[in-house]
């Protein structure tokens, strides 16, 4: 597994150890992504099924309990993902409970792994809640991300916590805790996992070996999980290269451009247009820079000839292009008419 604890989340994690005899039947972690939330679940959840749990907490690793958790295969444990993150994550029964997503037109289903936690995986635990416990001990159920629900599965769960069965402890975890249902933020005990001090993750990315730490930070919007994935995953370059032709857009180059990133995932391209944008829209109306400190001349330069409406303008776009960035449409046509349309704003 991941790093246990990360230490932004001692204190949350204290807390909970504190409870340990006296905690409801359904939690509800909440915070921005990128923080590391959904380890900090896993790891919760191991502890509480761990056969050896020491003072403190941190799971064992070594019993029987903690192997079966590591291989996705405690008996006592049931992760409901969408099925694009247990393909993510090497879960092999990821086919069991897997959701398609319908077209509605067609009644068609698509081959598409689905994004969404359906109503299937839900129906799933009936038998799960309902049998006895392998160690005689506590039953987990997480979900997450809870905001990936939907509304038929949201209302089956909401049933379940309704009713909460005896032993079963619900964990669900979320980016957005306005995308869920009322009903079932009222009927979970909270806990926010807010952004971490920048000192406290700039540090820990430093003992990781990430250089430019504070840079890959900023692109993150202070999410230290997201700018380690980041700086990691070897991208950098390519980065460069798309804001280089945003600093400077230009006709000849944008063709270019668009070659040179092709075999980029079109969604690591349309969030780095995101934050650009995000960066112009604020240094326009407020002064202030989150996501790319050294592009600061160029922005500022480049945030006093654009014209408000037009950036909202193409934001809203390139928001919308966001949940269709993973269409198999040719990457290169999509990020060239991105890029003609970000052109168009600073064109003479």
């Amino acid at each position: 597994m991941e790093e246990s604890i990360y230490p932004w989340h001692t204190e949350n994690w204290e807390y909970l150890q504190r409870m340990m005899d006296k905690l409801p039947h359904a939690l509800l972690f909440y915070g921005p992504t990128g923080t590391g939330i959904e380890t900090f679940a896993e790891s919760f959840a191991k502890s509480m099924l761990c056969e050896n749990r020491p003072s403190g907490g941190q799971p064992c690793a070594s019993c029987q309990s903690c192997h079966w958790f590591d291989q996705y295969a405690h008996p006592d444990y049931r992760q409901i993902l969408p099925e694009t993150l247990e393909i993510a994550r090497g879960i092999q029964n990821a086919d069991k409970t897997a959701s398609t997503d319908e077209e509605p037109a067609t009644g068609k289903t698509s081959r598409e792994p689905s994004r969404k936690i359906g109503i299937d995986k839900i129906r799933s635990l009936a038998d799960f809640i309902n049998i006895s416990t392998h160690r005689g001990g506590s039953r987990i159920i997480s979900v997450y991300p809870a905001e990936a629900m939907t509304s038929e599965s949201s209302n089956a769960l909401l049933k379940m916590l309704e009713e909460p069965p005896a032993g079963t402890l619900f964990i669900l975890i979320t980016n957005h805790l306005d995308a869920l249902l009322p009903t079932i933020v009222s009927r979970c005990s909270k806990l926010a996992f807010p952004m971490p001090e920048t000192s406290v993750a700039l540090g820990w990315l430093k003992e990781k070996g990430i250089d430019d730490a504070g840079d890959w930070l900023a692109g993150q919007g202070g999410a230290p999980v997201a700018a380690l994935a980041e700086a990691q995953h070897g991208i950098r370059e390519e980065m460069t290269v798309l804001l280089n032709e945003l600093a400077t857009p230009n006709d000849t180059e944008l063709l270019k451009t668009a070659e040179k990133l092709q075999k980029v995932p079109m969604a690591d391209l349309v969030t780095w247009h995101q934050r650009w944008l995000y960066d112009l829209l604020s240094l326009r109306l407020a002064g202030n820079l989150r996501y790319y400190p050294r592009y600061r001349p160029a922005l500022e330069s480049m945030a006093k000839k654009a014209d408000i409406d037009q950036l909202l303008n193409l934001l809203k776009k390139v928001n919308e292009r966001k949940k269709t960035a993973d269409h198999p449409l040719v990457p290169r046509l999509a990020l060239e008419d991105m890029l003609l349309d970000y052109r168009k704003i600073f064109s003479p």
